[in-house]
């Protein structure tokens, strides 16, 4: 399986942040499988935002979960990251990644099966 991330590098602040992770070699209906947004600011480690399943369940981190929407759209194969009311302190690296149910929430990065190659994303006005 194979992600991959779009989506804009720079968003103002106060801005709602949009991603796209597209996935090829695999299905995101696929039983079990999970999608995740993982992200990391400069100098810190992997932050966990939230996940949708196979069946389009959804979870959030708790402090991420007012300002965090993700929604997919099978005819594409691929899933959506909002958040909303972003500030410089959301400046990070974000990925996507594959994982199965047990893993979801993980902050380790060999808890995942498959990455996406990360896009670089800065608040800045």
């Amino acid at each position: 399986v194979q992600l991959q991330e779009s989506g804009p590098g720079l968003v103002k602040p106060s801005q709602t942040l949009s991603l796209a992770c597209t996935v090829s070699g695999g299905s995101i209906t696929t039983n079990y499988v999970y999608w995740n947004w993982i992200r990391q600011p400069p100098g810190k480690g992997l932050e966990w935002m939230g996940a949708i399943a196979y069946s389009g369940s959804t979870y959030y981190s708790p402090s991420l979960k007012s300002r965090t929407s993700i929604f997919r759209d099978t005819s594409k194969n691929q899933f959506t990251l909002q958040l909303s009311s972003v500030t410089p302190e959301d400046t990070a690296v974000y990925y996507c990644a594959e994982s199965d149910g047990l893993r979801v929430g993980a902050t380790e990065r060999n808890a995942y099966d498959s990455w996406g190659q990360g896009t670089q994303v800065t608040v800045s006005s």
